[in-house]
This record gives C-alpha cells, structure tokens and sequence, in this order.
C-alpha cells in the first residue's frame, strides 16, 4: 500500500518503515508533528524532542515531508479517544487530511509498542479518513526487538532521558548497541521498558537502511530540565548537523532483503518448522454433501431475558423478503429491538455469534450489521449454517448491563473493557470488520473467532491443516495475553469451540489444541496451575470466512477464579455433561450436554433427544443448586441431516414448557457433524 509514515526522528518510527518496506509497502511521505518555538513539547502523544534535525530524513529519504505546528493538547485522556475540537489528536487529523488531498496514499505507518493511548488515538484518525495503520513493532518482546534494531544497522543515539537508573550526563549520546545491556539490566531490577516505552529515554536516528545519506551530529548541548537525584531529566539540542552520502547504489528494497529481519515469511516459516504434525492439504480433501433444508414451518420464537447485569437474545432468525439489504436491514431492527425492550442498549452488546447460511453474503450483511455498533464493537463469531431454505443468517448475542456514573453518556462507565485493535501487526490479525478482539466482562473474557489469517499481511495461509490450525490456536493465546494485564493461558479457557469444514481436520485440531495446552505451554505462558480442564467441542460446519478449514471460539477467565469442575452422571448411558463453576462468582457457569448414540444408522426421534438432553441439564442445575433464572444464553448444536430446523424448534418448545415459565434464550446451530459421529446434540451454556 501506498504509505505515509509517522516520524518523530525516533528508533520506532523509523524501524517500523523498514518492517512496512520489509512487508511489500511504498513509503511516499513523510509526516511529523512539530512544536512551535520550543525544544520539545509535553505531549502525550508525540515525540518532539530532536524535531530541529527532522528536515534532514526528506533529503537522506529523497522524500517529501509534511509538517504540521501542535496547536492542541491532551483533553481527552481516556482509554478510548471521541474527537473534539483543540484536542492534540486533531492535529494529527488535520496533517493526514492535508497530505490525503494532494497524494494518493492508503495507509499509516506508526511505530507504537505497547501504548494503548497512542494507537487508540491513531487508529480513530485513521478510521476517520478511511487509511489503514500499519504498526509492526507492536506488542514485540522489547529485549528482541531492540537486539533487532541493532543487527539490522540502526544507528540511533540517546537523545532524552527520564527514569530512574539513568543518567544525562553518563547515557544521553548513546547508541542503542551501548545503552542495551544496561537497559537489560534496568529492566531486571526497577521493571523498566527495554525499548523506553515508558518514557524512560527517546532516541534520534541518524541512519538506517532507508536512507541514503546519513545524519552527522557535529556539536550539541546537553540541557537539564529536571535535576531530580533520583531520576534526572535531561536531553540534547543539537547544534549543528549536516548530511553525509553513504555511497551505497543499492536500492531500499535491496537493502531491506539483506537484513536479518522478522517478518511474515520469517514468522510463517518459524511456525512451520514447529508444527508437530502434517496433514493432507485442505484443498485435496474431498467435498463433504451439504443437504438441502426445507424452508420453515411455522415462525421461530425470539427469547430475550437476563439477570439483573446480564441479558441475552436470541435466535434473531433473517427470511429473506425482497432484496438482500431490506432482510439484513429487518433483521438487526430486530435484535435491536429486542434488546430495547429489556431496557438495554446495542453498546451493552459484548458478543454476537452469526450463523450464515451463503458466505457470499457475509459482505453485504456485513455492510449493514456494522451501522448498528460504534465505538468497540462486540466481539463475534461468524460460521457457516445449515439454514433452512429462505433463510440467509441467524444471529444471537449476550450483553452486560454498563454500570455509568452520573453525566456519562452510552457506553460509559466500568465492569467491561475491549481490545479493538486495527492496525496491522505481528501480533495477531488486525480488526478487519466491526468487532472486536476481545471483550472482558465481570472477569470473563470472551475472544473474537480466530482464522488462520497472517497478521503483517491479513492473508489467510494455505495448505497444511496443522498449520492452519496452529496459527489461529496462537492468535487466540496472543488475544488472552494482550488483554489480561498477568496473562493468560490456554489453561484459563473455559470453553472452545473448533469450527472446521471437514471431519477429517478434527484430529489435526485436537493435537494442536493439546499441544499449546501442555508442551507449548512454555512460549504461551502459564504459571498458575487452575484446577480444571478446559471444555472443548469441535463442530464441523459447511464453511467459514474467508474459505478458512478452522475457527476457534474460546472464552476464558481473566482472573485468578478458583473453578470446579462437574461431571454429571445421567440415567441415559448415552448422554454426556460437563460443567465448569465457582460458588464465588455466579456468572462464571459454563457447560457442554452431549447427547449420543451408538451406530450411524439408528433413527433418533427428536423429542427423545432434545427431553434427553434437556433432562440431563436439569440435573445439572439441581446439582449445583441452580434454577433456569441462573441460565444465560444456550446454544443447541444439531447435525441437519438427522433433524430439521423445524422439528427442533417444535421439540425444544414443548420441551421447555414441561420444566419452566421463563424464556430462556437458545440459539439453534444446525451443522454438518458434531465431533464424533454418533453425537446427536451438543447444548453449550455459558
């Protein structure tokens, strides 16, 4: 993509150019946030230290430079960033919509690490004018990251210091070859960031593989700005500078080549190299028969209920009626009404799931389904649906009611966070859609559904089933670890589910699943042991996004909760429940009836099976001491080609009126398979 980088004359902007060059992008301009009449600025989000000398990277880069005098300051510190008039923020704004009317640029290239401030701040003026952030250094392990620089020819010099253990007089000047060890040492003994991401020092780049002349400081002056004992700030002026040619013909992509840097191909050949097994490529497996389903026979109640924090809807059931977008447009007035009419709003929303029936026509359910969400979209999963005829998406979603203080508008307040991040990284796919990464709630993180997409490229990989499967389990760790302050693990899950597009995929995910769990544990970190197992369900549908053969869907504690774990015994050799639990926190109950049979051939009457199953899990709540006010959302898995939609519905119906007067909402999934064959239903509650 055409690209305009953010440069502050810092070792992070300027390597992340040469990671969006690494990845195939065209830097085209350059931008930088100035103050007026001062050596720096307090800024929160810009650094402006060295800003003097930034006129010199146009002519090393042979690129034109847009500058733009900070005229705002910090009025909205918060986590989440609304736009208003003199906020510094809004000179970026301003810079990027000048540079946008007189060149054709695409994207952003910004070179956060790990601060959320600036990158929330980032992406909202690049939603706003329609670019897409490109941010490779963010969430890297610093120590690596900072060793990297230095291998790959980063000259940078210790411009400012600001933190305890380091010196104006002994580190300012240093290069960040000199200054590593001892930021090692920093971060050992007092937490310090490696790569002074907490402020503790900012650097000047002199050159790098992009440039093609070098910066050559000639005289500076040292200026104390802060003669605290303990943690003296101080930073340099230089004082005269000129430009030196470097004699190297090379072009900047050449010279990126030769550089021992982390990128996509490197990653993906890592992850490759690490697979524990290989499997038969997704595009030789053979087609599964997807059956056709009879259109409905009656309508499909829509159940909507809740505690006093939570609530939940479902199944929102979209017939086609006229064209696409007056259905998909019908469909979310629904949900949306049905959460009003429980006294909630849509931005309580924190999870949605999407049963599509034609993947087709995901983009244009897409396009309408996001009108309805704004800032930090709930998280999502989105699958392909054996639907009946007529119908073109089914959709459900779990809510928590936000506990706002007095004068706070939508959405505010406290007890849930979101992760919704949109620039393209390393770290894990880039929020491509309206939802979210991850939502917490009331110590329960729920994760977005993840695909098998390269994050530095947003392309889904190919081939190998292992590998497919492994790169989206990781996706899922890095979501828990990012979100949760401690970390999480796998070991925290409460319960996955594994979508796949083929049966045979099944084993393949299970062993990658079990190898994260247990060995690869070590690079996914885990150091509390939690007392239970992780319930996991694989569910092989007809297709998923982006022709993706895996999704995984895992929702987590986010805490250190102690859990119990159930397994409840049932009259019905054939039925299957686990429950995972805590007596101290009510909200946390999540479980899996399975309800199975022996021999492929056996015909099961529907209502034996959903009285079955429904049975089983009153046994369950008496055995916990719940009652169905306790129950949140229930989703009712089924093989389509031994029940049809509709002789579910009638089942469930009649079923639930024998045990309680309270609507208790259910999504119905109808699937191709249930992980072993015999399995007959599967309901999850959680």
């Amino acid at each position: 993509m055409k690209t305009v980088a953010l440069i502050s004359g810092g070792k992070d902007s300027c390597f992340n150019m040469v990671q969006c060059v690494a990845e195939g992008h065209h830097i085209v301009a350059l931008a930088n946030l100035q103050p007026q009449d001062k050596d720096e600025l307090d800024s929160y989000m810009y650094q402006t230290v060295g800003h003097q000398a930034i006129e010199l990277y146009a002519e090393a880069m042979g690129l034109p430079l847009y500058r733009h005098v900070i005229q705002g300051t910090a009025l909205d510190t918060g986590r989440d960033y609304i736009p208003q008039d003199s906020d510094e923020v809004e000179d970026l704004y301003q810079l990027l919509s000048k540079i946008q009317k007189e060149m054709d640029i695409e994207a952003v290239a910004v070179g956060a690490i790990l601060s959320d401030y600036q990158r929330v701040r980032v992406e909202s003026v690049c939603t706003r004018l329609a670019l897409t952030p490109l941010a490779y250094l963010w969430r890297r392990q610093q120590d690596e990251l900072l060793m990297e620089m230095v291998e790959c020819q980063m000259e940078a010099i210790i411009i400012k210091v600001a933190a305890l253990g380091l010196m104006p007089e002994k580190h300012l000047g240093l290069s960040l070859k000199q200054i590593y060890p001892h930021m090692m040492n920093m971060h050992q003994q007092y937490g310090l960031n490696v790569c002074g991401e907490g402020g503790e020092y900012e650097t000047f780049t002199l050159d790098c593989p992009l440039f093609y002349k070098k910066i050559v400081v000639d005289d500076v002056e040292t200026v104390i700005h802060s003669a605290d004992a303990f943690a003296p700030v101080g930073y340099l002026r230089f004082r005269k500078i000129h430009l030196e040619d470097k004699g190297d013909d090379r072009t900047v992509e050449e010279r990126v080549r030769a550089l021992p840097l982390t990128t996509s191909q490197t990653l993906m050949a890592t992850l490759r190299s690490e697979v524990r097994c290989a499997s038969e490529d997704c595009a030789s497996l053979p087609a599964l028969h997807v059956p056709s389903v009879p259109p409905l026979t009656g309508q499909v109640p829509l159940y909507s209920g809740g505690t006093s924090d939570y609530f939940s809807v479902g199944p929102v059931v979209a017939v086609r009626e006229g064209d696409l977008n007056t259905t998909c447009h019908t469909a979310m007035e629904q949900l949306k009404g049905a959460v009003e009419s429980l006294e909630r709003l849509m931005s309580e929303v924190y999870a949605m799931s999407v049963y599509v029936s034609n993947m087709s026509d995901f983009a244009s359910i897409n396009a309408v389904y996001k009108t309805y969400f704004g800032l930090n979209p709930p998280v999502r999963i989105c699958i392909g649906a054996c639907l009946p005829e007529g119908v073109v998406f089914a959709m459900d979603c779990q809510g928590w009611r936000t506990v706002r203080q007095q004068g706070e508008g939508e959405g505010g307040g406290s007890g849930r966070s979101t992760m919704h991040v949109q620039g393209i990284s390393h770290w894990a796919p880039a929020n491509i859609g309206p939802y979210s990464q991850a939502t917490e709630v009331d110590r329960r993180v729920f994760v977005a559904g993840q695909i098998p997409l390269v994050p530095g490229t947003m392309r889904l990989v190919t081939g190998d089933p292992a590998v497919q499967c492994c790169l989206s389990l990781r996706h899922t760790v890095s979501v828990l670890r990012a979100m949760c302050p401690r970390g999480r693990s796998l070991r925290d899950v409460l319960l996955c589910v594994c979508y796949v597009t083929h049966p045979d995929v099944i084993h393949t995910a299970r062993q990658q699943w079990q190898y994260l769990f247990s060995e690869g544990e070590s690079d996914v970190c885990v150091e509390v042991e939690t007392g239970h197992t992780p319930i996991v369900e694989y569910v092989v549908v007809p297709s998923l996004p982006r022709a993706a053969c895996v999704e995984w869907q895992v929702y987590s504690q986010s805490e250190d909760v102690h859990v119990e774990e159930v397994r409840v015994k049932s009259t019905h050799s054939q039925v299957h429940t686990q429950c995972l639990y805590s007596d101290h926190m009510p909200s946390l109950f999540t479980s899996s009836t399975k309800v199975c049979f022996q021999g492929e051939d056996k015909i099961v009457d529907v209502e034996s099976a959903i009285t079955t199953c429904l049975d089983s899990y009153c046994q369950l709540l008496i055995r916990l001491e719940r009652s169905w006010n306790d129950v949140p959302l229930l989703r009712l898995f089924f093989p389509t080609q031994r029940f049809s939609y509709s002789s579910i519905i009638q089942a469930w119906t009649k079923g639930m009126e024998r045990l309680t007067d309270r609507p208790v909402p259910v999504s119905l999934v109808p699937v191709l398979q249930l992980g072993e064959t015999n399995t007959t239903a599967l309901l999850l509650c959680h």
